[in-house]
């Protein structure tokens, strides 16, 4: 884990390479692991790229989401999305996992229309079922390993997990409404998951949403700590980066299928936002599979 914000307020903490690629399918480790080298406290931070499952089986402890504390009794299920802040303090010895899936493998994992975006949207703390605690001792035991079909294994094991740990969140409660608290936001958000490929300005957003690109960025720096249109170009890039992932289209394909019009400013795009070019960040992807 790396900080990417020097922020007395808030960090940005990225895992495993968030600000180049995805070198691996998840991320697993177990609470101690990453907790005892802090005291088993972690500060206030947030995730640009990652959405993450704690599964605290022994212990306890407490979590502190968007400036609200929870209180954590095992065996509980934190779902934190990306981009909400959030700290833990753990009592020493508490045992579990956190499992963190990136942006896209989520978008890969999840369709629309089975409506398991809506309970995963939402930071909350629930019961840990138990067939969740053996599914992350799996994952964490093909983590670790370098057998054959590792990879395609670890993606099927994170889809159940994501899966299972949107049954919990529906089961516990009727999820809170991901448009409360920020409206603007959520709307925004929304209008950029269905217009990222005509490539608007944030000005065409702002527009759609009748409030001036200044107040739009107002409302999204204080939420997300970056500019509107850092979202939009992340989203962008998010869908250029699962397309070079799994389909078999071009660089240029995926570049036009994105919006632009010249391959090569796709390029320059994509390699000024991920660090390098497309083919090689699909060379990448591939000999790390």
């Amino acid at each position: 884990m790396t900080e990417t914000s020097h922020s007395a307020a808030i960090r940005n903490y990225n895992l495993f390479g968030e600000t180049a690629e995805v070198p691996d399918v998840v991320h697993c480790e177990t609470i101690p692991e990453r907790s005892e080298l802090h005291n088993w406290e972690l500060r206030p931070h947030r995730h640009a790229r990652l959405h993450q499952v704690l599964l605290m089986r022994s212990g306890g402890g407490s979590a502190r989401i968007e400036g609200k504390t929870v209180p954590l009794v095992p065996p509980v299920l934190v779902n934190m999305p990306r981009g909400f802040v959030h700290g833990f303090r753990f009592h020493r010895g508490t045992e579990g996992w956190v499992i963190t899936v990136s942006a896209d493998l989520m978008d890969e994992a999840l369709r629309d229309r089975e409506g398991l975006r809506v309970p995963l949207s939402v930071p909350c703390a629930v019961p840990l079922p138990p067939e969740l605690e053996t599914l992350a001792r799996r994952i964490l035991t093909e983590y670790h390993n370098r057998d054959f079909a590792r990879a395609q294994i670890l993606r099927s094991q994170a889809g159940a997990l994501l899966g299972l740990a949107a049954r919990a969140i529906h089961a516990d409660q009727a999820p809170p409404d991901p448009h409360a608290g920020t409206p603007l936001l959520r709307r925004f958000e929304a209008l950029v998951e269905q217009h990222f490929r005509q490539r608007l300005p944030v000005a065409g957003y702002a527009d759609r949403l009748a409030v001036s690109p200044t107040h739009l960025n107002r409302v999204v720096r204080q939420a997300t700590g970056r500019p509107a249109s850092a979202l939009i170009g992340e989203r962008m890039l998010r869908e250029a980066r699962r397309m070079l992932i799994y389909t078999n289209l071009t660089a240029a394909e995926i570049g036009y299928e994105l919006g632009f019009s010249d391959p090569a400013h796709f390029s320059r795009v994509f390699t000024r936002g991920i660090g390098i070019p497309p083919r090689a960040f699909r060379q990448r992807m591939e000999q790390g599979s």
